[in-house]
């Protein structure tokens, strides 16, 4: 039960058909490994697990399958070759880093199915969801910013020395490697700016890559995406790219999003994807997250209908998000898809 067998154009169509219209995203990765036990504290991030505890990675994604999620994202939001390498790994070893974040995630979707056949045939079990169902593994390419370490992928502001050129070179092997890798699709995540999004478009075009991708942009005023660039320019260059299967917004604080997805559906026909944080603030100087500044799960979860109402197709959670956010979700659409039918 892997994705349906299609051509790019109709990918996200049809699994969407399958997921009954609307499709759940899981959540966010880092805290839940650190709530495992997993030590974060490192340019790495989460991708250290790759290499320190895969284990916790597999757990993780399992979680979220059980809690209802349709589509699980790999570890490799911070996974670079220049980073590993900088690590004192060497390319080849960088490489297969990589690969084994989607992998992982294979793994944990191939145990899933494995439970769901002996587990009931159809819903809950101990609050479980298992259910068998088409699961696409979403492979995680991070912004220049991300691997930078410094966030910058949340200000978008490169440089004057970060070309179109500087990025497509940064980012080429890392796309051809994940394009290979087993994956259904690329999650192109937390997009600051209007080069790096043409940077991916080129580098798919160029490459002639077969693999679906989705482009999600962030924002931190409800209007432009972080770096100031025009939001209806950045989904334009994701509309124009013949492998984009999804567009939408990440890691921004939920009550952005409404406005945000109106925006988009300006200048795109593809399916709208949301997967907000928690709108906890982070503190880049501390490098922690603020307590007491998010909403709670149930807030999160009301707003879900309106976004599906409006147009949203794909919807999860980020940074701060966890299993019962998304078994919430899980929650409100089944309730909506009960009642719609």
């Amino acid at each position: 039960m892997g994705p349906p067998a299609a051509e790019t154009s109709s990918f996200m169509a049809d699994f969407l058909r399958h997921s009954g219209g609307v499709a759940i995203i899981d959540g966010g990765l880092a805290t839940e490994l650190e709530r495992h036990g997993a030590d974060l504290n490192d340019p790495l991030w989460s991708a250290k697990c790759l290499l320190s505890s895969p284990h916790l990675v597999r757990k993780v994604h399992l979680d979220y399958l059980e809690a209802g999620a349709d589509i699980i994202i790999t570890a490799s939001y911070q996974a670079t070759i220049q980073g590993f390498e900088a690590k004192g790994f060497s390319s080849g070893e960088s490489e297969a880093l990589l690969r084994k974040s989607v992998e992982i995630a294979c793994e944990a979707r191939d145990i899933y199915y494995g439970r769901c056949r002996e587990g009931s045939s159809d819903g809950d079990t101990d609050g479980r969801v298992l259910k068998q169902r088409c699961i696409l593994v979403a492979a995680s390419i991070g912004s220049y910013g991300a691997y930078l370490a410094d966030g910058s992928e949340y200000s978008g502001n490169y440089g004057d020395a970060v070309t179109l050129e500087t990025l497509k070179d940064f980012h080429r092997r890392r796309v051809q490697i994940l394009a290979e890798s087993g994956a259904d699709l690329i999650a192109f995540e937390t997009v600051p700016n209007k080069v790096e999004a043409q940077a991916y478009a080129e580098l798919l075009e160029e490459e002639d890559k077969k693999i679906p991708a989705w482009f999600s942009f962030n924002s931190k005023d409800g209007i432009n995406v972080v770096s100031g660039d025009s939001l209806l320019e950045c989904a334009a260059i994701a509309e124009a790219c013949k492998n984009v299967v999804a567009v939408g917004i990440n890691c921004t604080p939920p009550r952005f999003i409404h406005g945000l997805i109106l925006s988009i559906k300006k200048v795109t026909t593809k399916p709208i994807l949301i997967y907000p944080n928690s709108g906890e603030s982070y503190d880049g100087d501390q490098k922690e997250w603020v307590q007491n500044t998010g909403v709670s799960d149930q807030d999160f979860v009301s707003y879900v209908n309106k976004w599906c109402e409006i147009g949203a197709a794909l919807v999860g959670g980020c940074c701060r998000t966890t299993p019962n956010t998304i078994r919430a979700i899980y929650g409100i659409l089944s309730n909506r898809s009960a009642l719609s039918s």
